[in-house]
């Protein structure tokens, strides 16, 4: 991974770059132990910088989203308060979008539109933090 020094970049020769790591939960989960746990810890931290008012981008280029990878990154946070700062946007996407679809897991996080997706089973995801907690049985 490409160090930007407050977060790791996008790909290794974009500089000022960034996105979700958000399949490092999986390290976490089972407790693989590739990343350290600052490497998830400055990311987290880096993404609370990014965050919009309907959620975190999925990465530097757009500002649209998938609602199930900000919930992957949401269940890698290290305390209930910074889970709730990545769930709270989300949850106000969900409760103010216009879009009257069940559950777009792809939509703008500055203007709350959908992007596109609807009623995809994806949606599951929004359950990592279940899931993980179950498989690290706390």
């Amino acid at each position: 991974m490409a160090n930007e020094g407050d977060h790791y970049r996008l790909a290794f020769d974009r500089e000022d770059t960034w996105s979700q790591k958000y399949n490092m939960i999986w390290d976490k989960m089972w407790n693989l132990n590739l990343f350290p746990n600052n490497v998830i810890g400055k990311e987290i931290n880096y993404y609370l910088t990014k965050q919009n008012p309907y959620g975190l981008p999925l990465d530097s280029r757009k500002d649209y989203t998938k609602s199930d990878w900000i919930m992957w990154t949401a269940a890698m946070s290290s305390d209930q308060a910074t889970f709730e700062k990545f769930v709270d946007p989300l949850y106000k996407y969900v409760n103010e979008t216009i879009s009257r679809v069940p559950i777009s897991d792809w939509y703008d996080t500055k203007t709350n539109q959908m992007t596109g997706f609807k009623a995809r089973s994806v949606i599951g995801g929004h359950w990592m933090k279940i899931l993980m907690e179950k498989m690290l049985n706390k």
